[in-house]
């Protein structure tokens, strides 16, 4: 990998992190468990890997922004997570900021 591509793909990384959490708490209005999460995301045209998923799972749980519960489906336990009540508030701040950002970018542009 050349220096500028190096540089492309860490940046593309940095500005792709941000996105996800925000894709993430938005398709998490709605309850789902982490394969479906992945499915839901990636049929919006949003792949994000498991390695990726996970720790951001256990991450914005942490921060109180979501909620889990062990729940067996199918003959197997799953963890099913859901925003928070502070998560959903969170959420609506976080999104305005990006349709913020979004329009003066686009001005920008």
């Amino acid at each position: 990998m050349t220096i500028k591509e190096n540089i492309f793909e860490n940046l593309r990384l940095e500005l792709r992190r941000g996105c996800l959490t925000l894709a993430v708490l938005a398709q998490l209005r709605q309850e789902h468990y982490g394969y479906t999460l992945r499915k839901a995301l990636a049929e919006r045209g949003l792949e994000i890997d498991e390695s990726t998923l996970y720790p951001l799972l256990r991450r914005l749980e942490a921060q109180g922004l979501l909620s889990s519960e062990w729940r067996e489906e199918d003959k197997r336990n799953k963890r099913f997570y859901r925003l928070s009540g502070d998560g959903e508030g969170i959420f609506v701040q976080l999104l305005k900021e990006w349709r913020a950002i979004n329009a003066s970018i686009d001005n920008i542009l």
